[in-house]
């Protein structure tokens, strides 16, 4: 491989100790949040409990509902790679099972945040709004497993706001708090009865094609 290649090449010092303060960040505000409930704990709160100044926050996110929701962009790039990326004859659905398996079980920080948002409507309901966005990239997917289906064609909108709600259903029953939580593998067991069942609506809309 040429030296000169930087592609992967680790993140220097400067990139590192960023991610650090990033990290610092949303761990000290969720900490608040699930402590003095997320409309009362403020961003003065936060900088001081990270040892950073308000101003340095502002660095890193726009406001609090940014740095609860701080991994939503690296889940959307994730899951962009994963539907780019699938084999030759992979269907969006068959993506979406590799990269749901991929995440693992949720972990403490995901579990505070879940808490954190299901206390709150209006938390609740911009979720429901960023989840927009990764209902979109599936709906194009799964365009393309039709053929590139036109944009008057709302059979890729459907099944995307299916397969959304189907997850969606399912994380929320990892959870701890839920009337009848599950373990990540009875999980996995349910997401593969979904995918099955997805994926032959899917083949059949294409043997239609």
């Amino acid at each position: 491989m040429d030296s000169t290649d930087t592609s992967l090449a680790k993140p220097g010092l400067r990139e590192r100790k960023k991610q650090q303060t990033r990290e610092k960040i949303a761990q000290v505000a969720l900490q608040l949040f699930a402590k003095r409930g997320y409309d009362h704990a403020t961003l003065a709160e936060i900088a001081e409990a990270a040892d950073v100044s308000p101003r340095t926050i502002f660095a890193y996110f726009e406001s609090k509902e940014d740095i609860l929701f701080c991994d939503e962009p690296s889940l959307y790039d994730k899951l962009e790679r994963t539907l780019e990326q699938r084999p030759p004859g992979a269907t969006t659905v068959d993506a979406l099972r590799e990269f749901i398996a991929g995440l693992g079980p949720p972990d403490e920080q995901m579990k505070l945040r879940k808490q954190i948002i299901t206390s709150s409507e209006s938390l609740r309901l911009s979720e429901r709004a960023r989840s927009a966005s990764l209902e979109e990239l599936i709906a194009k997917s799964i365009a393309r497993d039709l053929g590139d289906a036109g944009p008057d064609d709302l059979r890729p909108l459907l099944i995307a706001a299916s397969v959304t709600a189907a997850f969606g259903a399912v994380r929320d029953r990892l959870q701890e708090g839920s009337d009848e939580p599950i373990s990540h593998e009875e999980a996995l067991a349910i997401i593969d009865q979904v995918v099955e069942f997805l994926r032959g609506g899917l083949e059949a809309l294409q043997h239609d094609q």
